[in-house]
């Protein structure tokens, strides 16, 4: 699956950036729900782990998410749980773990049948869809990285999987707030970072979006306010979806607010 590979290569991209990182900048806290680097890092080490486990041995998934789940209802809160689940694993230790383990889990799903159904939190799903979470997890939660570290990100194509999720999950956004789905779903035309225009839906003058492919899949996963990236957003519809934009799983969450989220003003690598 070139899922796979993609995903690799934003891992790949986001420990460059770490590489020289002391541990009191792992320490430092980002935009994202004042979450560490450390704790990101954790978050994503955690899940990596799991998803290799649903793929290649789901008995151990379960087992694995059963003792996370109850963790997390008795503490309520999914940092303390992954932290004591990791050992305390941080800094640059973390970091090379969690490198290793990312690549452990490309190599499993390149292998693997897209197709192929893999257990999860909540209702199964494909290896493909699996994977392409992972690279949007990645992805998103290394933006508040860059941003705090006063990086500017280069993106590349691969980013089409989360643009495509952003587009998949317009009927789960509205569903997961107990909202009706407005119809008809907007045309998207977006503008790839090599050039090329990605396009989904009928085109449309009434209800459409255009804009760069970046800035919309900065506001479907949450990382950027809409009214902070520079795109084009006509018709209700398009309007109250980009208002409430969430590609991932869980309850509803609300986007940051306008002006919240944004990169350091200095590059800053401490």
């Amino acid at each position: 699956m070139q899922q796979a590979g993609d995903f690799l290569a934003e891992t790949v991209a986001l420990h460059g950036v770490l590489a020289d990182l002391t541990d009191a900048g792992f320490n430092r806290e980002t935009a994202f729900k004042s979450w560490t680097v450390n704790q990101i890092l954790q978050h994503l080490h955690f899940f990596n782990r799991m998803a290799i486990l649903s793929l290649t041995e789901p008995d151990r998934f379960s087992k694995a998410y059963a003792e996370f789940a109850a963790g997390y209802r008795a503490d309520g809160s999914m940092l303390s749980i992954t932290d004591q689940l990791l050992d305390g694993l941080c800094g640059p230790e973390l970091r090379a773990t969690w490198h290793e383990t990312a690549q452990e889990t490309a190599a499993a799903f390149a292998q693997a049948d897209p197709k192929a159904r893999v257990k999860w939190a909540g209702p199964d799903m494909s290896a493909r869809s699996s994977i392409t979470a992972r690279l949007m997890e990645t992805w998103a939660h290394g933006q508040a990285i860059y941003d705090v570290l006063g990086l500017g990100r280069v993106d590349h194509d691969r980013i089409r999987n989360i643009a495509h999720l952003g587009v998949s999950t317009y009927g789960w956004t509205f569903r997961n707030r107990g909202e009706v789905v407005p119809e008809p779903i907007p045309y998207i035309r977006l503008q790839a970072p090599s050039g090329a225009v990605w396009e989904w839906g009928e085109s449309s003058t009434e209800e459409r979006i255009e804009g760069p492919a970046t800035a919309f899949c900065q506001i479907v996963t949450q990382t950027r306010n809409v009214a902070d990236v520079e795109i084009t957003v006509t018709g209700t519809n398009a309007t109250r979806w980009m208002a409430l934009a969430q590609c991932f799983a869980g309850k509803p969450n609300d986007p940051p607010k306008p002006g919240t989220r944004y990169r350091a003003a200095q590059r800053c690598i401490t």
